[in-house]
């Protein structure tokens, strides 16, 4: 059980909020260690796996000068003024719009989103956009929440709608799991059981969204009466 101690690094890793690259190899580290292995040993499974996947950094690295070019020439401003000009338009409308299509298309096995692709330069600003649309100016802890929301609404849109997807990772890993200890489980039927877990998510999501367009109101509506009376305060000085 001692070999697990990585994963207790990596817990506490996160948990203090380390930089994360240093935390994974730290734990990659120590448990090599208590392993057996030996310190250049375990470099140098560092340095072979970095070699052999190396083509896996491409559409990062692919990615970034182009999203750095657009957001240059004002992607990020374009999807804000997109968004203010809709009506109805709320923070949490369109966060889940954008999970729900996430959710499908990765049912399907599309993958049409990312942080750095879309999250960044189209969703959290589109987000940010509607809620100023609403209420004008909002203060920074609002404009990181949404941020926060945006990037979750990435994640949980991905995480249980390519569980739906008979061919992905997480699918086939569990296949070849239960095949190893005799169990004959379908791939079918546990893509099958995916879909109440994805619309589970869902709707939580729905609540998590409704409620932080709730507060986004509620500290514009805050915001708009201190304003208020400080102006009245000014007026009766002035006067």
């Amino acid at each position: 059980m001692i070999k697990l101690i990585g994963i207790l690094v990596v817990a506490l890793g996160f948990a203090f909020r380390f930089n994360t690259l240093l935390v994974v190899m730290v734990s990659g580290i120590v448990t090599g260690l208590v392993a057996g292995m030996s310190f250049n040993d375990i470099i140098e499974l560092f340095g072979k796996f970095f070699i052999d996947n190396r083509y896996m950094s491409l559409p990062i690295i692919l990615t970034l000068p182009v999203i750095g070019v657009l957001e240059r020439y004002g992607l990020k401003e374009r999807a804000e003024m997109l968004i203010q000009k809709a009506k109805n338009a709320t923070t949490g409308r369109v966060l889940l719009t954008y999970l729900f299509i996430r959710e499908v298309f990765a049912a399907i096995g599309l993958n049409i989103g990312g942080h750095a692709q879309t999250v960044r330069p189209l969703v959290a600003p589109m987000a940010e956009g509607a809620a100023v649309g609403q209420f004008g100016e909002i203060s920074t802890k609002t404009k990181n929440d949404i941020k926060a929301y945006s990037a979750a609404a990435e994640n949980t849109g991905f995480f249980f709608g390519e569980d739906i997807f008979i061919a992905t990772g997480g699918i086939l890993l569990m296949k070849g799991f239960f095949d190893s200890i005799g169990m004959n489980v379908e791939i079918w039927n546990m893509a099958l059981w995916g879909i109440p877990t994805a619309i589970t998510a869902l709707l939580v999501s729905w609540f998590r969204f409704y409620r932080l367009d709730k507060r986004i109101a509620k500290e514009a509506g805050a915001a708009f009466s201190k304003s208020n009376a400080e102006d009245q305060v000014n007026v009766k000085e002035a006067q």
